[in-house]
């Protein structure tokens, strides 16, 4: 077989030809995986669902998520009828290794209770003691810790709409979120500035 000239037409085709086999190999991956993959994400989240309510029958497990200094930040939360937190596990994130990762364990120490959430009633105002808070933020990763509270705040204002209720809630921003529900059917969202 005779080799082909090295022109800048060859080249291109070559590469091209290689580009198309490649996406055609990576789609095919993915579609062979993309069902298995959907299916472990539902086993994970339920698997969350069960973890946050810790036996609690009576407990709502709320869903929810924020922009962290990786990307998004998606929880599973767990309260009781009053509002307290039964528990939270981290559904997705992708803070730096080391670091934002400690929000899988890092708000669960009882030992600490200064950065513990469990068991505390939930008030959609939990915020780093930097902001003004009291919660202790994960050391050199305040940014990965303020999107946890605020994910933790947007589920207690998830919660408290299924009560009918409205709940102003702090975003870890400069801002306010509050959600007021006009009727079963309808659900007005209004941000005020608090600089």
């Amino acid at each position: 077989m005779n080799k082909l000239p090295s022109t800048f037409i060859n080249m291109m085709l070559s590469l091209t030809c290689i580009t198309l086999v490649a996406a055609a190999a990576l789609a095919g991956v993915y579609l062979l995986t993309q069902e298995q993959i959907e299916q472990q994400k539902r086993e994970a989240e339920n698997a969350a669902r069960v973890a946050v309510l810790a036996g609690h029958e009576d407990g709502v497990a709320i869903e929810t998520q924020a922009d962290g200094f990786g990307g998004v930040i998606r929880l599973m939360v767990g309260f009781d009828p009053e509002g307290h937190i039964l528990g939270y596990e981290v559904l997705e994130q992708t803070e730096t290794p080391g670091l934002g990762t400690h929000i899988v364990e890092w708000f669960k120490n009882a030992d600490k209770p200064g950065q513990n959430i469990i068991g505390r009633e939930a008030t959609g105002q939990f915020r780093v003691s930097k902001d003004g808070g009291d919660v202790d933020a994960i050391t050199a990763a305040t940014i990965s810790s303020r999107a946890f509270l605020a994910a933790i705040n947007d589920a207690y204002v998830q919660f408290k709409n299924m009560q009918g209720e409205q709940v102003e809630a702090w975003t870890g921003a400069s801002t306010m979120t509050t959600i007021t529900t006009e009727s079963s059917d309808s659900l007005t969202v209004k941000e005020e500035s608090h600089e």
